[in-house]
C-alpha cells in the first residue's frame, strides 16, 4: 500500500455537498484516526525538518487543526487565518472565490513580520472547478508584504499549479481524481 493510497483511504467522499455536483472530501475520517492523523502530520512536517520556520499559518477551521499540529513539531509559532470579522484586533483581508461562491479571509495585521518564514497549512480538497480559491488568494498578500511563504495542502493538482507559478514551493500530500 502506498503512502497515498493510505491516507486517501481514510478520507470521506461525501457528493452534493454543499451544492449538487460538488465532491466533497471530509478530513474528519482521517483526523479521527490516529494512525492516519499521525502520518499527515509527519509528512507535512518532513520537508522542514531542519529548516528555520517562524511561523504556521492555518485556514479555518481544519487548517488549525493540521497548522497547529505542525507548528507544534516544528517549534513555530502559529497564525490563525479565519472567515471575516472571527479576528477581534487590526486584520488584513483578502477576497477570493470558490466553486459555490465568495468569501473573504483574515488574519491580524501584526501576525507576520518581514522577513520571517511561514508554511500555510490547509486542508482544502480541489475540485474540477475550483481555481485555487483559499491559497492562491492568500499568497500573493503575504508576496506583497516581503514574506516569505511556503504552502502545504492535501488538494488536487489545479489550484497548487497556480501556487507553483507564483513561485510558492508546494507539497500535496493526496491528490483526487474526479470533481
Amino acid at each position: 500500500m502506498t503512502f497515498e493510497y493510505d491516507l486517501k483511504a481514510s478520507v470521506r467522499t461525501i457528493p452534493d455537498y454543499p451544492k449538487p455536483g460538488i465532491l466533497f472530501r471530509d478530513i474528519t475520517t482521517l483526523l479521527g484516526d490516529a494512525r492516519a492523523f499521525r502520518r499527515a502530520v509527519d509528512e507535512l512536517v518532513h520537508p522542514w525538518a531542519g529548516n528555520k520556520i517562524d511561523k504556521v499559518a492555518g485556514i479555518e477551521a481544519r487548517g488549525f487543526i493540521l497548522g497547529g499540529a505542525v507548528a507544534h513539531q516544528v517549534s513555530a509559532g502559529f497564525v490563525p487565518i479565519r472567515k471575516r470579522g472571527k479576528l477581534p484586533h487590526t486584520t488584513v483581508r483578502i477576497a477570493y472565490s470558490l466553486e459555490y461562491g465568495l468569501d473573504e479571509m483574515e488574519m491580524h495585521a501584526d501576525a507576520i513580520h518581514p522577513g520571517e518564514r511561514v508554511i500555510l497549512v490547509d486542508d482544502l480538497i480541489a475540485t474540477r472547478r475550483h481555481r485555487g480559491g483559499r491559497g492562491q488568494a492568500d499568497a500573493p498578500d503575504r508576496r506583497q508584504c516581503g514574506r516569505g511563504l511556503l504552502h502545504h495542502r492535501p488538494a488536487g493538482p489545479r489550484g497548487a499549479a497556480k501556487l507553483r507559478a507564483m513561485d510558492v514551493p508546494v507539497r500535496t500530500l493526496m491528490a483526487f481524481d474526479g470533481h
